[in-house]
């Protein structure tokens, strides 16, 4: 059979993250990608210079379209610009009993513009989380999640996962990613265990659309049958790689995409 993986986001017309990078994640991770989108973007590297969401009507035909005929192992969800996507969303989860499914709670790009109206943070709450496998916040998601303060140590780190799970997502994984020091540091937390994953801190400006990355890498590996920890330990040495071999590329002005096809291209 082959693995089948379905992003639900937004795209970015630069390329670097997204559904774009959602689905050149899959192709390099060999699993097949499908797309429903939920918002168009202007942007590039160096910015968001315009956003147009699309009518919940239009992605709930998609996701009618994409999983009435695909026999689909995962979805990851990114950007979802307001309350009424979301809603069409959870819905749809629900009607195509979807149950593998890694949210990735975009809220701010990486040139720090804005991506989620705040009114729809509640909704994303209440509607989405109780519906996720996987959360995946950034240390500054998962505070805006909770209404609270920036994780600054691996306690506070894990204190906001537990937090976050009580919300009800079955598994959180806090990404360190920009936090400080020479490691980056996860924590996963779940029903049984709490796991931390480590990864020596690449200094280079060319980190857009690792979040996205990260969470699509960890759909791929759940499509082809891993374990979450397989998944996540496999998602994390990809994403971690791709920052690595980021500056091989030359890609606009501003921040640039990490390397996709860092195993692939030579």
């Amino acid at each position: 059979m082959t693995a089948i993986a379905v992003t639900i986001a937004g795209s970015d017309s630069g390329g670097g993250a997204g559904i774009q990078a959602d689905l050149k994640t899959f192709s390099a991770l060999g699993v097949y990608g499908a797309s429903v989108i939920t918002a168009l973007t202007a942007q590039n590297t160096k910015g968001v210079t315009g956003i147009h969401a699309v009518p919940a009507d239009f992605v709930t035909a998609q996701i009618d379209a994409v999983f009435s005929d695909l026999a689909v192992d995962a979805v990851k969800i990114g950007m979802l610009a307001d309350p009424n996507v979301i809603r069409a969303v959870s819905a749809g989860l629900d009607a195509y009993e979807q149950t593998t499914v890694v949210i990735d709670p975009v809220m701010v790009a990486a040139s720090g513009d804005p991506l989620l109206v705040p009114e729809a943070v509640s909704t994303l709450i209440e509607e989405l989380l109780p519906r996720a496998l996987l959360l995946t916040p950034n240390l500054h998601e998962a505070a805006r999640l909770l209404g609270g303060p920036v994780a600054s140590s691996r306690e506070e780190m894990e204190a906001q996962a537990r937090a976050l799970k009580a919300m009800g997502p079955r598994n959180v994984l806090v990404k360190g990613g920009h936090g400080e020091g020479a490691t980056s540091e996860d924590v996963l937390v779940g029903d049984e265990e709490v796991r931390w994953f480590f990864a020596p801190r690449h200094q280079t400006m060319n980190t857009h659309g690792t979040g996205c990355t990260l969470s699509s890498a960890i759909a791929a590996g759940l499509a082809r049958g891993k374990s979450l920890t397989e998944a996540v330990e496999a998602g994390k040495a990809y994403v971690t790689a791709a920052i690595v071999a980021a500056d091989e590329l030359r890609i606009g002005h501003g921040h640039g995409p990490v390397h996709h096809f860092h195993g692939l291209w030579h």
